[in-house]
């Protein structure tokens, strides 16, 4: 039986930590899907992505371990995504722990460890130096 892993996220200036969290996002399953923050979704969120939606999605699909890219357009999509894709295992950083803790109802809920010394944040920071 095929396992479904999904996981979302801006992926904005894509650095090995976001690699690395799509890579052990797959083992958990045979298929990851990816939902990437659409440009309007960032915006009601108050961020602001420097690299546009369609560039960030075409790049995730280069990537061997990601299946799948859907936009993420709301907060709220999450559980009708699970369901809609069959999902059996939900993924995020652990610097959300906690977060999305209601779609156990739905699913196995993960969060793993951030990948030290590398973050978008820290990247836009390193370059503001410059």
């Amino acid at each position: 039986m095929t396992k479904t892993v999904i996981t979302y996220g801006t992926f904005d200036l894509l650095h090995w930590g976001h690699v690395r969290l799509l890579e052990r996002a797959k083992k958990y399953g045979d298929n990851l899907i990816v939902g990437l923050s659409t440009d309007e979704f960032n915006a009601l969120k108050h961020k602001e992505a420097y690299i546009p939606f369609e560039e960030r999605k075409y790049v995730l699909e280069a990537i061997r371990y990601v299946d799948k890219v859907i936009p993420e357009r709301s907060w709220d999509q999450k559980i009708s995504d699970v369901q809609k894709y069959h999902v059996d295992t939900f993924v995020m950083g652990d610097d959300w722990k906690g977060q999305f803790d209601f779609l156990k109802d739905y699913c196995q809920v993960i969060y793993l460890p951030r990948t030290k010394g590398i973050s978008t944040t820290k990247i836009k920071e390193d370059l503001k130096l410059r």
